[in-house]
């Protein structure tokens, strides 16, 4: 799946059964490989170490989650913090 990064700010994510979870807010890219790995459904800049942790615990989604990108986000997997669903 190939789309530009900057079209995923903002948009809402669910899952495939249907349930929204947020709106992307951060993209984290792997630079070495040139890939997106996790998208985060709150800011990343201007928190503590700890509230980073906890964000990319709790609400963030690992992107090779991701099942499509068209007009909302969807993944299969929900939140990397909770079970499957």
């Amino acid at each position: 799946m190939v789309t530009k990064a900057s079209k995923l700010y903002d948009m809402d994510i669910y899952t495939d059964g249907g349930k929204f979870l947020g709106r992307v807010h951060e993209i984290l890219i792997d630079l070495e490989r040139g890939e997106v790995v996790r998208l985060t459904m709150e800011p990343l800049s201007s928190v503590s170490k700890d509230e980073a942790k906890r964000i990319l615990r709790d609400k963030s989604i690992l992107y090779k989650n991701v099942k499509s990108v068209e007009d909302v986000v969807v993944v299969g997997k929900g939140l990397t913090g909770l079970p499957s669903e």
